[in-house]
């Protein structure tokens, strides 16, 4: 009992405590528009700190709902309720727990039971055997500690892995249905364009009729028809696959039918200008990815403890009780039985070298694992900087389409009045209306990378409807 009691005193030894993380981050964004007030600045009062933590767990969790758009919330909850993805998710997410009490038990003690018959070595009498059996691992020299910190990184894996399903299948339904949406718009702009080509054709051959063009003039005006046709072509095909896509997204096999329409009336979101009221510190319990760089680096110091503990003796406690009942005499002999308890210990001698490779192999492991989560957040913060870059690049187009824009018609509404006048001609309009359409089609494009920035960016802050602690939306 002293040896065993100084055994149990001497397990701490080989414990591998979770390594420090380098969690530091800047103190703010940096592009331009996406700024958040640094920790101790002038403009940072108790009231404005609070209400930019309220103002972060709203829009992380239902970020897509300040576009007001009732169909896009009514597609983001099927697709929460139907996604297969975030099924199988959650059923790993499931089976982990199931393994974490698996883990948990290793170390408790096993009772067994058995029976059989024997027969002597002489082969004279058989005899009934009865047997209660008890095994305990006692999980020394940091056995125990390790088996649980590598399960409950598995589990925090398993965790980060369900959110990552949420926050992509979330962001994909936006996108897809942005997809539709600017489709949508683009296929009535090139209809209006197709027409706008085809009354070019006919004015075009009448110019040939009247010697005023020559016959390349209705060869350039048939090659945009028919190159608008083909753009009307591809943007169709781009809105049936996104169609289908969305419809995986939803778990139905087709897609819904106006989903495959083309609309004027689509509407599409159109991001405000905001401040972001998010840190990058924010990151460390928002983004799937970093905790799940965390929970390998805790997975990495439970199997290093465990590679480690098994440079040491292994000791278990058993015990058994046995009964033997003579079946050739019983009717001289009753029966006898046997209780027995000692500890049972596995020494490492011979296959020492392996075992501290192993361990040797599991620190190096450690030490990948650390750097990866470091690289995790590195690449989590470059990552909402580049949506910050997109989302003010697509805000700046959008300006200088709108300029354009009211450019177009101001020559247009002189043309039109020339026309009028007797002093010009629906042909010499058809450049002008050619390029309104042309910077409608681009502002609707540059609407759309907008949006898409915007799902970037919330994508990357780890915005989703991030499980609460009760109620709905609280993780399985």
């Amino acid at each position: 009992m002293t040896s065993l009691g100084l055994t149990a005193l001497l397990a701490g030894c080989a414990n591998v405590p979770a390594p420090e993380l380098d969690r530091s981050v800047p103190a703010a964004w940096i592009e331009q528009g996406g700024r958040a007030p640094a920790p101790g600045g002038d403009d940072v009062t108790p009231q404005n700190a609070q209400r930019a933590a309220q103002l972060t767990a709203a829009d992380l969790q239902t970020w897509w709902k300040r576009w007001k758009d009732p169909e896009l919330d009514a597609l983001v909850d099927r697709a929460l309720a139907q996604n297969l993805d975030l099924a199988q998710a959650m059923g790993r997410l499931r089976q982990q727990r199931r393994l974490m009490g698996v883990a948990e038990a290793s170390f408790q003690p096993e009772v067994s039971g058995g029976v059989r018959t024997l027969q002597d070595v002489a082969a004279v009498d058989s005899y009934f055997h009865a047997s209660i059996d008890v095994t305990w691992d006692l999980g020394l020299f940091g056995a125990r500690e390790a088996t649980r910190a590598a399960a409950r990184g598995e589990l925090l894996s398993a965790e980060a892995q369900w959110r990552g399903a949420r926050i992509n299948l979330v962001a994909d339904t936006v996108r897809r249905y942005l997809d539709i949406r600017i489709a949508q718009h683009q296929r009535v702009l090139l209809r209006e364009r197709i027409g706008l080509e085809q009354r070019a054709v006919r004015l075009s051959e009448v110019r040939l009729a009247q010697q005023i063009d020559g016959a390349d003039a209705v060869h350039q005006a048939r090659m945009q028809l028919q190159q608008s046709r083909g753009q009307l072509i591809d943007i169709t095909e781009q809105q049936r696959r996104a169609a289908h896509a969305l419809a995986v997204l939803l778990g139905q096999p087709s897609p819904d039918p106006a989903w495959l329409s083309e609309s004027a009336d689509a509407r599409l979101p159109d991001p405000q200008h905001f401040e972001l009221q998010v840190l990058p510190a924010d990151l460390l319990r928002t983004r799937p990815d970093i905790e799940t760089a965390e929970a390998a680096v805790q997975r990495a110091a439970g199997t290093l403890g465990l590679s480690r503990s098994a440079l040491y003796p292994r000791f278990q406690l058993t015990g058994s009780l046995l009964y033997s009942y003579n079946l050739t005499r019983n009717r001289r002999t009753t029966f006898d039985q046997m209780p027995l308890i000692g500890p049972a210990i596995d020494i490492p001698l011979f296959d020492w070298s392996r075992r501290r490779s192993q361990a040797d192999a599991d620190e190096a492991a450690l030490q990948v694992a650390v750097a990866a989560y470091r690289q995790s957040i590195l690449e989590g913060i470059a990552d909402v900087e580049g949506a910050l870059t997109g989302l003010n690049a697509q805000r700046e187009r959008m300006a200088a389409l709108r300029e354009a824009e009211a450019l177009i018609q101001a020559r247009d509404g002189q043309l039109a009045r020339r026309q009028q006048l007797g002093l010009s001609s629906d042909h010499a309009r058809l450049a002008e209306q050619r390029a309104r359409l042309s910077n409608l089609a681009d502002q609707n494009v540059a609407r759309g990378a907008q949006a898409l920035s915007y799902v970037a960016l919330f994508k990357a802050l780890g915005g989703a409807p991030l499980p609460a602690e009760s109620g709905e939306g609280a993780m399985p």
